[in-house]
């Protein structure tokens, strides 16, 4: 068998093919690299796409026709209100409805809708709109997100019924939205403007508010609040949540253990949160104690459903009892439903934990619930997510205390609040100086990317050994 000689012709055509190859352009450049960070580590390149999607709306929010008086907002500012509207988190140091021109505030409505798809989402999409497809691992990581581990191949049609499914329930609420401010005397356009802000706000858990009163003005308009509480609620569920009741229905036995779980704990802290709620302000004058029954009750109950991630508030949060506050502090570390535009380290971390503590204190082997057994892997992370939660709004409350001097009350209650995307406030953000303002938006960027991506990595980060260390049981307790 001999080599092929090449020959003159085919030589030229290899010379003159590899130039073209070496000169890649920048689009395919950026497919490949994009490419293999798919591949390699999916939680890294969802972290990367959502750091830049926070700088680029933070560029649009510095340009002048971003603010009513047509002055370039300063650096913290805007990066602060880009991260608080891309974090869907709520939390502001300028008014929206004052310091923010028209594009101004479709700006940050756009980046309400962007980042509550969430960072493995927006990885997902970007990975699949570059180079049309996922690798196995992004595939993985991408359906575990959505629970549909499964079903790899159906991932880009998961995708496609992720957004179809906001852009649905976004534009019911608008429906209803719309016409009731119309009916209280705002104009046309403003109120399809109000209506589509408070829809997309309300179901990405955002908690912008349009008005420079906030929705202060309609505390006892059921009109307004309903729509906003459904809207809040179905989005702390999560997609994975509402998929399974768009295919399910109420049908309980058909339903998968996360989507058992993920109701039953926020029913659960709805119902606790409510109750705990009116029982801690019923006779406080400064917020609901000079009420009536029924508007007592209206607050309470819309208090519970948004003080674990929707931010929007009727009351002044300065003027609650301490006890209150720290009520909503344990209800906003607890947050929502994992793959949700909620924060929070997610209502199934809690089930997840509380079921371990139930097993141990039983004796038992295994953690069992609804007829299944929960892996010994799930509760590692779930520690790993509630350990890292507690170290990041530690750290941030240190720093804050430093830099603003404020009472420790005030200073953790903000920092939960940015860490678990809340957005309730004791006006703490707006007050702190730039320096407390950048602690606040790494806080807000950490939690609602950090825990996240911690899980996903840990979820695949599994090493198989050929051998074992004996066990031996150290004292706990």
């Amino acid at each position: 068998m001999t080599d092929r000689q090449p020959t003159p012709g085919s030589l030229a055509r290899w010379h003159t093919a590899e130039p073209q190859r070496e000169g890649l352009g920048v689009f395919p450049r950026l497919r490949n690299f994009i490419d293999d960070i798919a591949n390699t580590s999916p939680a890294r390149l969802a972290l990367t796409v959502f750091a830049v999607v926070v700088l680029l709306f933070t560029a649009l929010l510095s340009l002048p026709a971003a603010s009513a008086d047509g002055q370039v907002t300063p650096l913290h500012q805007a990066m602060f209100t880009a991260v608080s509207a891309v974090c869907v988190t709520g939390l502001t140091v300028v008014s929206t409805a004052l310091h923010w021109s028209f594009f101004g505030q479709l700006v940050i409505l756009v980046g309400i809708f962007v980042g509550g798809l969430g960072t493995l989402t927006l990885a997902s999409l970007l990975a699949l709109m570059v180079s049309k497809r996922l690798g196995v691992r992004g595939k993985i990581i991408a359906a575990q997100s959505m629970n549909t581990a499964g079903r790899l191949g159906e991932v880009g049609t998961l995708l496609r019924i992720v957004i179809t499914t906001s852009v649905v329930i976004e534009a019911v609420l608008a429906l209803v939205l719309i016409p009731r401010f119309m009916i209280l005397g705002e104009g046309f356009w403003q109120s399809i403007w109000h209506g589509l802000f408070y829809a997309i706000s309300s179901f990405n858990n955002a908690g912008f508010t349009a008005h420079a009163e906030g929705i202060v003005p309609y505390e006892n308009d059921l009109w307004i609040l309903i729509p906003i509480m459904v809207g809040v609620f179905f989005g702390s569920l999560g997609f994975p949540v509402v998929m399974v009741l768009q295919q399910n229905g109420l049908n309980w036995k058909k339903w998968n253990l996360h989507t058992k779980l993920t109701i039953e704990v926020s029913l659960i802290l709805f119902a606790v949160g409510s109750l705990l709620w009116a029982m801690m302000e019923w006779d406080n004058a400064r917020t609901i104690g000079g009420m009536a029954f029924s508007d007592k009750l209206l607050h309470s109950v819309f208090a519970s459903v948004n003080i674990r991630s929707g931010g929007f508030n009727l009351v002044d949060q300065n003027e609650m009892e301490s006890t209150t506050m720290l009520l909503t502090d344990a209800l906003m570390f607890a947050g929502g439903g994992s793959a949700s535009t909620a924060g929070g380290i997610k209502v199934t971390t809690i089930a997840v934990m509380f079921l371990a503590i139930v097993a141990e204190a039983r004796g038992d082997a295994d953690v069992k619930i609804h007829g299944r057994t929960i892996p010994q892997g799930a509760m590692r992370v779930a520690i790993s997510v509630i350990v890292a939660g507690a170290t990041l709004v530690s750290v941030g409350s240190f720093l804050l205390l430093s830099i603003t001097g404020e009472p420790l009350d005030r200073v953790l209650f903000e920092a939960i609040s940015a860490f678990a995307t809340c957005g309730l406030s004791t006006n703490l953000s707006a007050e702190a100086p730039p320096a407390g303002a950048y602690v606040l938006t790494a806080l807000m960027f950490m939690g609602r990317v950090g825990t996240v991506t911690l899980a996903a990595a840990l979820a695949l980060r599994q090493r198989s050994q050929l051998f074992s260390y004996p066990e031996e049981r150290p004292i706990i307790g």
